[in-house]
């Protein structure tokens, strides 16, 4: 039977495009890095080591960038915990509504970021839009975190409002390339995660609140985004990593995936299965001929660990950047399971995610060890390969 509310929603939404033109078709034609550029950067890299990064004292994106809530003394010292254990990158979410608010004051302090991420000898990786968690994001004081419940204040970026909304699609434009453009030729700034998880819809938290017809309006507005991204002329790597679904067949590939993996300068990923699969997911990348970087992995709940991925990320020479660092407002060391049982009553076994406590005390000194033990041996290489 024909769904003819999906059949609807794609047709006026394929109208929308064709009206609303949000590229020039200059744009539509600027290169991807070939394989060799892709590589002759990469090769140029130390091995990448690091976390998703979102202070302590900041529930989600907004709270980490909003002026009021801007914290550069958190962030010294916590980026100060990253480099004591040999981690030289932090993949970190922007958002679209600090860039609507005053584009100005929002790059400013990206630029105190990088200023404080440079002294700790880290090269972030920055994420524009993220379809995970909450679609309905709002400027201002953010609630405080559900009692129990893992990452309950994250947002996603654009909301559903603006997905929904082309007349919103111009401003979008301008974030991405005004963003980009600031930082284009920053020597600090290691690549662009143009959209984490974009065909997430989120079952099982915010699933009753996105929009019916999420997956296809991202199907479009994706390939947008690269281009809006590519007409900034970043000297950086453009990416996008594919998180659900089997890619050892392209011919198989869903259609988003597709999107990521042939229009991203550096091909990325996410893991938060056993070792074994974790090596499947490389080796299955790995005919697309182009630097890899896990750029979501370590859920220990889950059977995903640093004992267990690491050494395969330092075998083949993939990027490893965990979920996350310090446990604060997020909540991410309680199990994604307390959406549906929240841990209000006692505290988990063993933590999901993160590496250190609000104090600076790691979670496990063993995991600890491990890592400065793993990344021990690239912290001189590090500071050497650092551009100039």
């Amino acid at each position: 039977m024909i769904n003819l509310t999906r059949t609807c929603g794609s047709i006026l939404l394929f109208l929308i495009l064709l009206f609303y033109p949000i590229h020039s078709p200059a744009q539509a034609h600027l290169p991807r890095w070939t394989e060799v550029q892709a590589r002759d950067w990469y090769a140029k890299q130390p091995w990448l080591v690091g976390s998703n990064y979102v202070p302590a004292n900041a529930i989600n994106q907004l709270e980490m960038w909003q002026r009021q809530t801007f914290d550069e003394i958190q962030i010294d010292k916590e980026l100060g915990w990253a480099e004591s254990i040999g981690l030289n990158t932090v993949r970190v979410f922007l958002h679209d509504l600090p860039w609507q608010q005053d584009p100005k004051s929002f790059q400013q302090r990206i630029d105190t970021f990088l200023k404080i991420a440079a002294k700790h000898h880290i090269r972030p990786l920055f994420v524009l839009f993220d379809s995970v968690w909450d679609p309905n994001p709002r400027p201002g004081k953010q609630h405080d975190p559900t009692p129990g419940v893992h990452n309950s204040g994250w947002v996603q970026s654009p909301g559903a409002h603006a997905l929904e909304d082309p007349s919103e699609y111009p401003r979008l434009k301008a974030y991405v390339t005004g963003i980009i453009g600031a930082f284009a030729n920053d020597k600090r700034v290691l690549g662009w995660d143009l959209w984490n998880e974009p065909d997430n819809t989120n079952q099982g938290s915010y699933g009753d609140l996105e929009p019916k017809d999420k997956v296809e309006r991202v199907l479009a507005l994706l390939p947008q985004v690269f281009d809006w991204a590519r007409s900034a002329s970043p000297s950086q790597p453009l990416t996008s990593g594919v998180w659900q679904g089997q890619w050892s067949d392209p011919k198989a590939l869903q259609p988003i995936a597709r999107i990521q993996i042939e229009m991203s300068d550096v091909i990325s990923f996410h893991s938060y299965e056993r070792p074994e699969e974790f090596k499947k997911r490389v080796l299955s990348l790995e005919q697309f001929h182009r630097p890899i970087l896990c750029s979501e992995y370590m859920a220990r709940t889950n059977g995903s660990t640093f004992h267990g991925s690491l050494p395969i990320a330092k075998e083949y020479r993939v990027a490893a950047i965990n979920w996350g660092f310090v446990a604060g407002k997020t909540q991410t060391y309680l199990p994604w399971d307390s959406w549906q049982h929240p841990y209000t009553d006692h505290q988990p076994v063993i933590w999901h995610h993160d590496i250190f406590r609000p104090d600076g005390t790691p979670y496990s000194a063993e995991e600890i060890s491990f890592i400065k033990a793993t990344t021990g041996e690239k912290a001189q290489a590090t500071r050497n390969a650092e551009p100039k």
